[in-house]
Parts: C-alpha cells; structure tokens; sequence
C-alpha cells in the first residue's frame, strides 16, 4: 500500500536568474537611503522631470516603486559610466 500526500515539492531558495523580483512600494525614507537624495532633491528633481513619480497612496501618503527607483539609479551609473 502506497501513502499519497498532496505536498508540493520544495522550492528552490534562489530564484531563476530569468524571474524578476516582485515590485514593491518603498516610502521616502528608502527613497532617500537609495538615493543618497534628501526630500527636497527628490521633489526637485521630480518636478523637472528628471526623477520616477511618486504614487499617491491617500491624501497624506506616497511611495515609489522600488523597480522604477533601482532602475533610476542604474541608468545614472551607467551615465556616469559612459562619461569616462
């Protein structure tokens, strides 16, 4: 007699290097860290179009996704990059 589980397999602790991790909301304080921005260089930089929109959570609340921030600050890498 053979014992069925309805388990499911184990998954891996790495994911594949083809799946991109979920996006997330990040608040200004990571923005900030991230960035090594503060607020004002943030909404500056904002308002002329040079850096990621933030979304509005509610009246009183925003947040960026991390995606759009981690590829803001590799595209300014690879600008800097290309200048030398």
């Amino acid at each position: 007699m053979q014992l069925v589980t309805n388990t499911p397999p184990q998954a891996t602790a790495t994911p594949a290097p083809t799946e991109a991790k979920p996006d997330r909301l990040i608040r200004l304080a990571e923005v900030e860290t991230l960035t090594g921005l503060k607020k004002s260089s943030l909404y500056s930089l904002t308002r002329a179009g040079k850096f990621v929109k933030p979304i509005r959570l509610s009246s009183r609340c925003t947040a960026w996704s991390l995606n759009s921030v981690q590829a803001w600050i590799q595209a300014r890498i690879t600008e800097a990059e290309a200048q030398q």
